[in-house]
């Protein structure tokens, strides 16, 4: 039976500050679900659409990069629909599917329900709180979510604490690509398709245009590596895709 647990409530309406401006991280946490909810019912579509199909592509590489196995747990954390988390069900071993947002995890208990998928646990938690033990898991991997964390440190010291020692941490996430050019164009792109996709398929332009405001702020590549090496992970790799548009850490605790 596919299992959903709700550990923490839905966010208020009570934060009025635009996301990336604000500096509580408990009102940016709200923001940034009320943003995810409100798109949640059309998130695979417009993704589909922005990145004409490719992030299944890149997906479905960073469950390949896993190693996911039999008698293995692991968590998919900032899970959304679900697309990770069924890739690695696919692969064996002990998995949960947990994000802040509700709509998401509904939206995915609908796809799992439909795909009779029943491998996979769903939670409701918060990264920055997780209701896991020490040294629980053997992976952890977390797609486009990094990024959106109050504070990208204190969620990584949580994936730090609950992973195994030798566990695999994956994080796929938007990057920075180092040509200026190609980066200037990139960014165009962000600011400008990405807010009339969002508005023209579900009514919502500034979910969309929140994503070059986060990713300005955000360290991306050589920054996330930097950290993941200052908390003692053992081994750091970092794939780049489309020119750095795109990258995928892994890293070994």
């Amino acid at each position: 039976m596919l299992r959903i647990c709700w550990f923490a409530e839905s966010a208020d309406d009570t934060c009025r500050q635009p996301v990336g401006i604000e500096t509580d991280t408990a009102c940016h946490a709200r923001k940034v679900d009320q943003l995810f909810g409100a798109i949640a019912s059309r998130y695979d579509l417009v993704n589909d659409i922005q990145s004409l199909g490719l992030h299944r592509v890149w997906k479905r590489r960073v469950v390949a990069l896993s190693n996911f196995s039999e008698g293995e747990t692991g968590l998919d954390l900032c899970c959304g629909t679900g697309d990770i988390a069924i890739g690695l069900a696919e692969r064996g071993g002990s998995l949960i599917g947990m994000d802040m947002n509700r709509p998401m995890l509904q939206q995915a208990a609908r796809r799992l329900a439909k795909r009779g998928e029943y491998r996979i646990s769903l939670a409701q938690a918060d990264a920055m709180q997780l209701p896991l033990g020490d040294n629980s898991l053997d992976l952890v991997t977390i797609g486009y979510g990094l990024r959106n964390l109050a504070s990208m440190e204190d969620g990584l010291r949580e994936i730090t604490r609950v992973l195994k020692p030798g566990g695999r941490l994956l994080i796929l996430d938007f990057g920075k690509p180092a040509n200026r050019i190609i980066r200037s164009v990139y960014f165009l792109y962000l600011a400008g398709m990405l807010p009339v996709f969002g508005w023209l398929c579900c009514g919502n332009a500034s979910a969309y245009a929140y994503i070059l405001k986060s990713l300005k702020k955000y360290t991306a590549q050589k920054g996330v590596a930097s950290v993941l090496r200052f908390m003692g992970y053992k081994s750091v790799q970092v794939i780049e895709i489309m020119a750095g548009a795109m990258s995928i850490h892994i890293a070994i605790k």
